[in-house]
């Protein structure tokens, strides 16, 4: 049986034909799911492991239970920091968002509860968020006198300077509708169809190209840096060496039969 200890739990599920999927669940729901130091490394180890799996198609990210996604960083941990200790713990927040992002697969944060702090930076590295309807978003880190950064600096990006000046500067909690307005997260769906939500977004996934959607999500990731006159010539090449694949012809052929059909 799994344990109750906290821990960060990896379930590999076949998708037929199409590959597999994996579901990571931080589980410490007796306390909000929130990362301390050991959660964190675990965190870290998972996404450069699943790294290495070839027929990853994509990856869910959640918390346990229905209280949290992620209640933030460990504050009884924090509390404890000297000047000498903060560079390596907030270090290995930044290092856990690195690995999400630079997975090669698409990642989806399926969001219940509070997400809050490190664990909106969590969903921000992610690609895709769906949350329940009952969510909460927040960016806390003034009240308890420290700043808001590594991942908050995606924020800007997602949501507008605006907004996400509101949220580091006020603390003040967000609802999921207002987190969807903002865009925040992409969809709010009632608690109850948050499963079924994300699992149309990872049959979509599956049943693309596993060539195209590794292709497409460094593309993704390359525009957010890249001027446009760059970004589009990096497409360019994308796009000619999808063809060194037999993806298109197969994956064309298919569409065209079904035309035909």
């Amino acid at each position: 049986m799994p344990s109750d200890s906290p821990e960060v739990r990896t379930d590999i599920e076949p998708l037929g034909d199409a590959g597999r999927l994996a579901r990571v669940t931080v589980h410490n729901p007796a306390r909000l799911n929130v990362l301390d130091s050991a959660l964190t490394r675990e965190l870290i180890t998972t996404f450069r492991t699943l790294g290495g799996e070839k027929d990853l198609r994509c990856a869910v990210l959640t918390g346990s239970g229905p209280r949290a996604f992620i209640g933030g960083a460990d504050i009884r941990e924090m509390a404890g920091l000297t000047p000498e200790t903060t560079h390596p713990f907030i270090s290995r927040l930044h290092l856990a968002c690195t690995a999400i992002r630079r997975l090669q697969v698409p990642v989806i944060a399926r969001i219940q509860g509070y997400c809050l702090g490190a664990g909106v930076e969590i969903a921000a590295s992610c690609d895709l968020r769906v949350a329940g309807e009952s969510a909460t978003f927040g960016m806390p880190e003034v009240k308890v006198g420290i700043p808001s950064v590594i991942e908050a600096a995606l924020l800007p990006r997602l949501i507008g300077a605006g907004r996400a000046r509101e949220l580091v500067y006020t603390g003040e909690p967000v609802t999921a509708a207002e987190a969807e307005r903002w865009g925040l997260v992409e969809r709010v769906v009632p608690d109850d169809e948050l499963d079924a939500a994300t699992r149309r977004w990872v049959d979509a996934i599956a049943a693309a190209g596993p060539h195209a959607i590794r292709s497409q999500k460094a593309l993704v990731q390359r525009w957010e840096t890249l001027p446009l006159d760059h970004a589009i010539q990096v497409g360019i090449r994308s796009f000619t060496s999808a063809y060194h694949t037999d993806e298109p012809q197969r994956y064309m052929q298919a569409f065209l039969d079904r035309k035909r059909g």
